[in-house]
């Protein structure tokens, strides 16, 4: 499988001041690295709840000689702290999340302040403070979901896309990013897999053989968020098409010798992930490296109309009804080599 790269032009943040919700979780410090390191924004503000990692963070920063960063204690369920973190930004990436499937089951109430009354008070507070972009971080879990975290991202989802209906034509700006389990990210199976086979354990707990995932890795999610930033003209839901594995191959492909345990399902948990629904086929367009569910307040005549004057000479179409994007009926999957090299970025 090729090696994809989902953004090659340089982002012109010079200017700009990016906060990044959830900064210091994998996806955040990975995302605030690169914008330090390749765009010089004008001022990146790392917003968090954990002290210490803020304070892990800094030093790696300092080391590697970055400027114009700050640290922002906060949290997203906090109204009035974002308010005062948000003054004078331009783009903010919501990051933040309560994203453990088994322990959004058991905490529901927590879940459903982070995620959902978390979104609400970002599209407040980024409408208040007058921000030009704000692009969320999803799940494919929030694609038909059976568990409280995906239904929480669903909503979340959808505060986010309807928010453009109260910015305004000429408002912030609000869209959202959507793809799968992000390898060597925290809370990854992956991450459990290597620990139990460096503690010499002969069975990997596997909760169903015919278990697959969507695959992305951080670098990957990362320049896709990049991208997509360029891309939101305000409402869209965007994809990346993204190769799959059975979690099983997973295993053999860290240990070929390893055995398997099977557990069976976890509470919330799928056999297969999806990306894009059939019902949300009808209002999907397709690029050559990602997808686009259109806003329902545009028409696809809108919509392409808006696209095609931003991105000229794309190749842009709408699938064919009933289309489905699923882990297991995915066109690309990952073998073992492919996914080494995914491991190793």
């Amino acid at each position: 499988m090729k090696k994809n790269n989902f953004y090659k032009n340089k982002l012109k943040f010079q200017d700009k001041c990016i906060l990044i919700t959830g900064g210091t979780g994998s996806f955040g410090a990975a995302m605030a690295s690169e914008i330090l390191k390749k765009y010089s924004p004008r001022k990146l503000i790392i917003f968090s709840r954990d002290e210490f990692k803020q304070y892990e963070l800094e030093n790696q920063f300092l080391d590697l000689g970055f400027k114009n960063f700050r640290f922002f204690i906060g949290d997203v369920r906090d109204r009035e702290r974002l308010n005062l973190a948000f003054q004078d930004v331009d783009i903010v990436i919501h990051a933040a999340a309560m994203k453990q499937v088994t322990s959004s089951e058991y905490n529901p109430f927590e879940c459903i302040n982070t995620n959902v009354i978390g979104a609400q008070n970002i599209v407040s507070a980024a409408i208040n403070s007058k921000v030009s972009k704000v692009i969320a971080l999803s799940t494919d879990k929030a694609a038909n979901p059976i568990n409280l975290y995906g239904a929480s991202k669903l909503a979340a989802d959808k505060i986010f896309v309807s928010a453009n209906q109260l910015s305004g034509l000429n408002g912030c700006q609000f869209s959202v990013v959507r793809y799968g389990n992000v390898i060597k990210s925290r809370g990854s199976v992956i991450n459990l897999f290597q620990e139990l086979i460096k503690k010499k354990k002969k069975n990997l707990p596997i909760t169903d053989k015919k278990m697959t995932r969507f695959w992305i890795s951080l670098r990957q999610g990362v320049e896709f968020v990049l991208s997509n930033i360029d891309y939101m003209t305000g409402g869209e839901i965007f994809i990346p098409k993204i190769p799959s594995m059975k979690v099983t191959d997973i295993a053999k492909s860290l240990d070929r010798l390893i055995s398997f345990k099977y557990i069976g399902i976890r509470p919330g948990e799928k056999i297969h992930e999806v990306l894009i629904t059939q019902d949300e086929s009808i209002n999907t367009l397709e690029l050559t490296d990602r997808y686009i569910i259109k806003p329902s307040f545009l028409t696809k005549e809108q919509f392409i109309k808006v696209f095609n004057k931003k991105f000229k000479n794309n190749k842009a179409k709408f699938v064919k009804e009933n289309f489905f994007y699923s882990s297991d009926s995915n066109k690309s999957w990952l073998d073992k080599k492919s996914f080494l090299k995914l491991l190793d970025e």
